[in-house]
């Protein structure tokens, strides 16, 4: 075995591409901040001066990351992950109620969201075992063992954010890399489906769409061994779940819930109440048109239109000051940045980090997926920071940690041949 600097085998685009998104996130924040009376961009009391100096940290935080042997990762992922557990409970006794949700601490006047520096410690664990783990999930203790790993933080972050527990579910693709029975994804997608049907559609209709398929899918399919009662249990269950939507929806999801899921169908919408938000996002994006405003030219950015611009909704002033082009321009660096991860670990011999890999690359992918979705009303409004580009120190270096603990665990890789 042979000792090879860092410096020479860390993956530089990747580097290059995680600078870009950064610096490009910090001038969008500029411009989506900017005051009336315009000052400049390293004032340190206006919210991109702050951004800045979240910046400034990661530098110390990468060259920590980069400087320790990459198998004190691995080593200590269980004790990280207890202490990732520990810190989400900690909110219920000493939490900051931020709008209504207490997930954030207050310290020396910096607000500290545990549950973005959870996901990396949710993947180092979940790595560890599968790593551990010579099977390849096709038990079910193994599968209970690394859902329940997933779970667990899931469970207690839901309690105080539920977009933030939602990013959680993207796990289940590197689960699926890893051996995971592909009817877990038919099942969790087919749930999902059947969750918004039945908002839009009477429950009897849906059951005799149901009934139809299930005896098209039993005649047609006369070569494998069809047992007619798992299709009557099946849809049983299924039609049980079908009438359950209702309820939940009337009892069980918040107010605030309720009103993100009605602007994602178009239902009793009230744009100047619940679906303010989106409709401004939609104006904005639209402004943009084929090349943009111009940079600090957004009529909506500057009237401030679009709330929280320079957080959940930065990609906004992408839109219209960069216009289709500039907003393509960053989408593809994204994609780009996900495809160079997903190479990466392709690459790797160690079991380890291959999950590791995968599981920033799901946690980065479903903060993106779920973003720009959000603000063209795809997908409902949950409060989830683009990578690298929305407002927010905790953001910021918890994706730092995420990506660069993998760049180390890369970079390392040839001394493990």
């Amino acid at each position: 075995m042979r000792s090879v600097s860092v410096q020479k085998n860390i993956d530089w685009l990747t580097v290059l591409l995680y600078f870009l998104l950064v610096i490009a996130g910090w001038f969008t924040i500029y411009s989506a901040s900017l005051p009336a009376e315009p000052t400049s961009m390293f004032d340190l009391n206006q919210i991109y001066g702050r951004q800045l100096i979240f910046i400034i940290l990661t530098f110390p935080i990468i060259i920590l990351i980069l400087s320790i042997d990459a198998k004190f990762y691995e080593k200590y992922a269980l004790i990280f992950y207890i202490i990732g557990l520990l810190s989400i409970i900690g909110l219920f006794f000493f939490g900051k109620s931020v709008k209504g949700q207490t997930n954030w601490y207050s310290i020396a006047g910096f607000g500290i969201q545990p549950s973005e520096f959870v996901k990396t410690t949710t993947a180092l664990l979940l790595a560890k075992y599968l790593s551990d783990n010579q099977g390849h999930l096709n038990t079910f203790k193994e599968q209970l063992v690394a859902l329940t790993i997933i779970a667990i933080p899931t469970l207690l972050i839901l309690k105080h954010d539920t977009g933030s527990a939602m990013l959680f579910a993207s796990l289940i693709f590197v689960l699926y890399r890893e051996g995971l029975p592909s009817w877990y994804l038919w099942t969790g997608f087919i749930t999902v489906v059947l969750f918004i049907a039945a908002l839009v559609v009477k429950p009897a209709i849906i059951i005799a769409t149901i009934i139809i398929i299930a005896s098209l899918h039993f005649y047609f399919n006369k070569s494998i061994n069809r047992n007619p009662f798992i299709y009557i249990i099946l849809a049983i269950f299924t039609s049980g779940f079908v009438f359950s939507v209702d309820y939940v929806y009337d009892n069980v999801l918040e107010p605030h819930q309720k009103d993100r899921i009605n602007v994602l169908l178009g239902e009793n919408v009230n744009l100047q109440a619940e679906g303010y938000n989106l409709n401004q996002s939609k104006i904005a994006i639209g402004s943009g048109n084929w090349t943009g405003t111009g940079f600090l030219e957004g009529t909506q950015t500057k009237g401030g239109f679009v709330p929280e611009q320079h957080t959940d909704y930065i990609f906004t002033t992408v839109g219209e000051e960069w216009g289709f082009a500039g907003a393509s321009v960053v989408i593809v660096l994204f994609v780009f940045l996900f495809f160079r991860l997903i190479y990466l670990a392709e690459n790797q011999k160690k079991r380890f980090n291959r999950v590791y890999g995968y599981c920033v690359v799901s946690f980065l992918f479903i903060h993106f997926a779920f973003n720009i979705t959000m603000l063209i009303g795809l997908f409902p409004t949950i409060g989830v920071p683009l990578p690298f580009f929305s407002y927010g120190g905790s953001s910021l270096i918890a994706f730092t940690l995420l990506l660069f603990i993998f760049l180390k665990l890369d970079a390392n890789k040839i001394n493990e041949w």
